[in-house]
């Protein structure tokens, strides 16, 4: 059995991994942003979220972890993303 110090650590890597991955996530706003303009799209996109929000749901069901939970998870990820592309945009607050 492992230490719980062990344990922990484990826990942190995989928070840095998660971290990473937002970022990553997030880093995609600016190539979205700027397409989404080229085309004439709104940086909301209330359809492509519900089809974002129903497959990591099922995601979530699939791997045995809580689906409302995780999808709280991805509304905060998305809404970062949408003000993300707003300020890339110039219509956001970020700095």
């Amino acid at each position: 059995m492992k230490s719980l110090d062990k344990l922990r650590e484990d826990i942190a890597t995989i928070d840095k991994n998660i971290v990473d991955l937002i970022a990553k996530r997030t880093a995609l706003s600016k190539d979205i942003a700027f397409t989404k303009r080229e085309m004439g799209l709104s940086p909301l996109n209330e359809e492509q979220i519900e089809i974002g929000l129903e497959r990591v749901v099922r995601l979530a069901v699939e791997k045995g972890i809580d689906p409302t939970t995780t999808k709280k998870i991805f509304e905060l990820l998305i809404e970062m993303n949408v003000e993300r592309q707003r300020e890339y945009l110039g219509e956001g607050n970020l700095p």
